[in-house]
């Protein structure tokens, strides 16, 4: 399971051109399921992406987590984050987990993480506008 957090000011996913989901100060994660993720991955990179140290604390130095801090979760599905682009120059997808697969494992997740923060979701599978004001910038890639 591969996350990508970054530390934003506000964030929103507009699929339609309605909003899905936006988020004021927090992370915005972009979430890639592989084959082979379960609910044990996606339980440790939760407690990963709440609990990494990227806001600032009273001297200006990254100490404080999103759960520190009373931030809210954007968590958006990204399968291309599965992409192996080690050869050529069109990635390939076959590590990324099935569609159903990774729908249900994305959906344990930010379920799992609203009941801890507050999370808002963009729509998996859905042609996703992305908006953000990175806060930094800051920008991290987390594996489990």
């Amino acid at each position: 399971m591969i996350g990508f957090i970054q530390r934003v000011s506000e964030a929103r996913v507009v699929v339609d051109g309605d909003t899905v989901g936006e988020t004021g100060p927090g992370i915005l994660l972009l979430l890639g399921v592989q084959k082979g993720d379960d609910q044990s991955k996606a339980d440790k990179l939760l407690h990963k992406v709440l609990n990494y140290r990227i806001f600032a604390d009273g001297e200006g130095r990254m100490n404080r987590s999103l759960v520190d801090c009373g931030y809210e979760l954007l968590v958006v599905s990204q399968f291309t984050l599965a992409a192996d682009t080690g050869k050529g120059l069109r990635p390939g997808f076959s590590a990324a987990a099935a569609p159903a697969d990774a729908e249900a494992l994305y959906d344990y997740f930010a379920d799992s993480a609203a009941r801890q923060v507050t999370t808002a979701r963009g729509r998996f599978g859905a042609d996703m506008k992305v908006s953000l004001l990175n806060d930094g910038p800051v920008t991290f890639h987390l594996e489990v």
